[in-house]
């Protein structure tokens, strides 16, 4: 099985990354290649300064939520970048900035934590991406 697996990842709060996170350690343990291209708010959670703040909870998350990932942590769950950490050292996982993004926030290749692999645009996503399926988070 090594149909690649391509995520757009657009939101930057704790949940949807922690989500991406599995997704793609999943994909890799799979033995299938995860190709991540880094838009918008979830850029802005990859910034070396920023990767490991609280980026919140989508609003239907609520206190619950909040709760329940607070209890998680606290049990043991690895945060969301130990978990693509351990993605990349599992299989084959790209991590791309997207260009227009990073022109966007006014970010530089230097301001991201290395975790992200480089820089692309949108159409070497998609050339990159090939056959297999695309999921936007």
């Amino acid at each position: 099985m090594d149909e690649t697996i391509s995520i757009v990842l657009f939101s930057g709060t704790d949940d949807k990354l922690q989500s991406a996170a599995v997704l793609t350690a999943g994909a890799a343990a799979l033995g299938r290649p995860v190709k991540i291209l880094l838009q918008y708010w979830a850029l802005e959670s990859f910034r070396a300064d920023r990767i490991t703040a609280d980026h919140g909870l989508v609003p239907e998350a609520g206190r619950a939520g909040k709760a329940a990932l607070d209890a998680a942590a606290k049990a043991g769950q690895a945060h969301w970048t130990e978990t693509l950490r351990m993605a990349k050292e599992l299989g084959e996982v790209d991590i791309q900035a997207c260009s227009a993004s990073m022109e966007l926030l006014g970010l530089k290749r230097s301001d991201l934590d290395p975790i992200v692999d480089g820089v692309e645009g949108v159409a070497a996503f998609y050339v990159n991406a090939g056959e297999g399926q695309i999921v936007f988070i």
